[in-house]
């Protein structure tokens, strides 16, 4: 059995799991062993989306829901959308998150200009979602810095570290069995209010991407052995 499988939460909802990174993350925890449920605005869109996966893993891996259908059946939900989207799909599910785990990999990015830092009001999306949840809900912050380019196939090999934040160690250390069952390195970088710093590395591994021509620079934590 997979050490992953001692994890204490074996259901996941991908909240934001038709996009780019919550699909690809989705087909490797699948694969991996985890219940995975993808949910999207229209529950329809999330059960096209969960059909086109499970045909290209060839098995039924994945079902799909509404947002708030996904988050009410699972122990964990992770959250992957669009900065312009954060609060009101909180606002959506927050009945449902009390008790759990929420796994934020949203970036306050300020479009158009993807390249530079932007700090919200809140100081990051992560410390804006649990004042929004309050304490019930145990708020993780963690994949800012993996583009989709890299985890897209499920079998490729990650050369890229992942920051988990968290103020919660339980908590922290089942996103870190996540991050590994995804096939990456998790790194404790201390408590939530360290997402600041991890959700502003991404404009600036996208304007790396932009001036060396990179696919999907990412981060390498070294000296650790």
């Amino acid at each position: 059995m997979n050490e992953n499988q001692d994890s204490l939460v074996k259901s996941i909802a991908v909240l934001g799991g038709t996009g780019k990174e919550g699909s690809a993350l989705a087909k490797r925890w699948a694969l991996n062993g985890y219940k995975v449920i993808i949910g999207s605005r229209s529950a329809d869109k999330a059960l096209s989306a969960a059909a086109e996966i499970n045909a290209e893993l060839g098995g039924e891996y994945i079902s799909g829901a509404s947002n708030a259908d996904a988050a009410a059946e699972v122990g964990l939900v992770v959250l992957s959308v669009p900065y312009s989207a954060h609060r009101d799909t909180l606002q959506s599910v927050k009945p449902y998150l009390a008790g759990k785990i929420l796994v934020d990999l949203t970036v306050p990015i300020a479009p158009p200009d993807f390249t530079s830092v932007h700090i919200p009001d809140g100081k990051s999306a992560a410390l804006e979602a649990q004042a929004l949840l309050g304490d019930d809900v145990r708020v993780v912050s963690a994949f800012q810095n993996v583009s989709y380019v890299k985890i897209k196939n499920p079998d490729a090999f990650v050369d890229c570290d992942v920051l988990v934040t968290g103020d919660q160690a339980e908590a922290k250390e089942e996103v870190l069995a996540l991050v590994e069952a995804a096939g990456m390195r998790g790194i404790d970088a201390g408590p939530l209010a360290n997402s600041v710093a991890a959700e502003s590395l991404t404009p600036i591994l996208l304007f790396i991407n932009k001036r060396y021509g990179a696919k999907g620079a990412g981060i390498r934590i070294t000296g650790l052995g």
